[in-house]
């Protein structure tokens, strides 16, 4: 465990100081694009002015002979077009921490493009070592390579090792950026019955006590709630931001919905778009809903301090209250920043 003293100081000479506080970015989706393929590469610079994060992914999905490819179209991908210009944050998701691939695509990626680079996502981080090795080596490329901008780190949550760390790994770095949930990796590391990546599974039900020769009611449940909840909770303790990952059922749109709509509930800021038409889902879910944000910010304004307690439509409201209040409007106004429709919607002061 780092002393407190020493928590913030950058790991090696010439590197730049760590933020004290994340950037206030809006990221809703963190959209996959594969860099390897010249097609979808194309597309990128409309794209990034559609979302609010561009990933160019090495890992899972690239083939092992397009390893290199993929690293090259990457690079080439964050110098054709200025995300930041528009807002876009630029991550990418390296190879595993085992793999033959991760030290060339580190020494490649922050040699090139690093001043460009928001984030590097970690796939199967199992524990707060995991994160200090990649901290340390970040910091002595971007003091060679003379990078001005501390690069953030996103661990994915995708093996029985890492939840039970979750907490120490929340916790590891200054660099740390959130979480995301990665169900595949991480129901087969648990030894899970399913190949759906994502989603729930209508063998994972209640059933409901007899009565009698009457049907008995059955519900299906979520199979990551737990997860969730965990990782929200490990997240939100240490000021970083925690995501749902990926559902691969492109077809049940409605399932995505929900799924989404049950992580923004729980806390998450997020979640991962695989296929575009996932994009307009994100945008619609983690915002909030303008009848909510508008009596949120009755709450806030009847209570500009936080103190104290009013009632408003017969209910009562408090500093608990008005908290949950803040954190709508808060959201509400980073959401309106990105989309005038929904700022006029949600009529803001």
């Amino acid at each position: 465990m780092k002393l407190p003293r020493r928590f913030f100081q950058p790991l090696a000479a010439g590197a730049p100081e760590p933020f004290r506080e994340l950037p206030i970015k809006l990221e809703r989706m963190i959209h996959f694009v594969p860099p390897h393929n010249d097609k979808v590469r194309a597309r990128v610079p409309e794209l990034a002015k559609t979302v609010d994060v561009v990933l160019g992914n090495l890992e899972d999905a690239v083939p092992a002979d397009q390893k290199e490819a993929a690293r090259k179209g990457f690079v080439e991908m964050a110098k054709a077009t200025d995300f930041a210009a528009s807002g876009t944050g630029l991550w990418t998701r390296i190879n595993a921490l085992n793999s033959p691939w991760i030290l060339d695509d580190l020494f490649t990626l922050v040699a090139e493009v690093g001043d460009r680079l928001d984030v590097v996502m970690v796939p199967k981080v199992e524990g707060p070592w995991d994160i200090h090795y990649i901290d340390q080596l970040l910091a002595q490329l971007e003091a060679r390579h003379g990078v001005k901008k501390p690069i953030l780190v996103h661990a994915i949550l995708e093996t029985a090792e890492g939840v039970a760390n979750v907490d120490a790994i929340a916790c590891a770095s200054p660099r740390m950026h959130g979480m995301s949930l990665g169900p595949a990796d991480l129901a087969a590391s648990r030894g899970m019955k399913t190949t759906r990546v994502g989603g729930g599974h209508p063998d994972y039900r209640v059933l409901s006590d007899p009565k009698g020769d009457a049907e008995r009611a059955s519900a299906q449940q979520d199979l990551w709630h737990y997860t969730i909840a965990r990782m929200v909770d490990a997240c939100m303790a240490n000021g970083i931001k925690a995501f749902y990952g990926p559902f691969g059922d492109f077809s049940d749109s409605a399932a995505c919905e929900v799924q989404f709509r049950n992580a923004f509930l729980m806390g998450c800021a997020g979640a991962w778009t695989l296929h575009p038409s996932q994009v307009a889902l994100a945008k619609t879910v983690f915002a909030p809903d303008p009848a909510e944000v508008n009596f949120a910010s009755r709450i806030v304004e009847a209570m500009p301090d936080g103190t104290g307690a009013v009632m408003i439509d017969g209910k009562m409201q408090d500093d608990a209250t008005w908290k949950q209040a803040k954190v709508i409007v808060d959201l509400a106004r980073l959401v309106a920043e990105k989309d005038p429709d929904l700022a006029k919607a949600y009529n803001l002061p």
